[in-house]
């Protein structure tokens, strides 16, 4: 994979307009993590191929799977992956530079049970994801666009909240963080109304960061704005509908 940065976003027809569900902020692109695309990305990479995958014989193993999307620079993935080597990590993420620091700290700790994809999470999560096929989804921090008018442009909208349902496994997580108050508003809203999924919390409940999820750079930044951070942990109930 020698050509990282060139990546299109997801896009949404609203109207005759197209809009973006996320805005690419490349940041500068170090010869490390260039390196880190060119000698690493055939050991931890996954090229988009828009079919369904066998993530068995890209572990090498039949393992519980975790899906972080959006992770950043890869922090908390890494984090989670180094305590809990009995499950397989996947990461997607669109942001270049922040895919060649994973990279490189994959490596350097031996974390063998990690994929990763430099792509939009809506087509990987609806080409090579099967139905049912995750013990957990994460999202930690999602862009908050917080001008109203940008709304619309959140990540977690109804129509997704109801593919994010479908990946999982009856009895599987989906974990979310936002230090912004409305938007975990709307994260209720959407959740709450997606079948499938349940607040073990109660109505429009949150629960403190737990372990497996250490205190992000975004996290540490917007308590230092004076935010409060919101953990919405969802599970997913067996279906008695198609969730479609």
């Amino acid at each position: 994979m020698t050509e990282p940065l060139q990546k299109k976003p997801y896009t949404q027809q609203e109207g005759r307009r197209s809009v973006r569900s996320f805005v690419l902020r490349q940041g500068r692109f170090t010869p490390a993590q260039q390196r880190a695309f060119d000698e690493l990305w055939p050991r931890f990479g996954l090229d988009y191929q828009g079919r369904p995958r066998d993530f068995d014989a890209a572990f090498g193993r039949s393992a519980p799977r975790v899906l972080e999307i959006g992770f950043g620079n890869g922090e908390a993935l890494r984090f989670a992956a180094a305590g809990d080597a009995a499950r397989d990590y996947i990461g997607i993420e669109v942001h270049a530079p922040g895919v060649g620091r994973l990279l490189n700290a994959l490596a350097q700790d031996g974390s063998e049970h990690v994929r990763v994809y430099h792509h939009d999470a809506v087509e990987v999560l609806t080409q090579e994801l099967a139905d049912g096929s995750l013990d957990e989804i994460r999202i930690y921090f999602p862009d908050p666009w917080h001008k109203k008018r940008h709304h619309k442009r959140r990540l977690l909208q109804p129509e997704f909240a109801g593919l994010l349902a479908r990946k999982l496994a009856p009895g599987g997580r989906l974990h979310l963080a936002t230090d912004w108050r409305d938007y975990a508003e709307q994260m209720w809203d959407v959740l709450d109304a997606t079948a499938g999924l349940r607040n073990p919390a109660g109505p429009r409940g949150h629960v403190p960061r737990p372990p497996w999820r250490p205190q992000t750079h975004f996290e540490s930044r917007g308590q230092r704005l004076g935010h409060e951070v919101f953990d919405l942990v969802y599970e997913r109930i067996a279906p008695t509908t198609d969730l479609r």
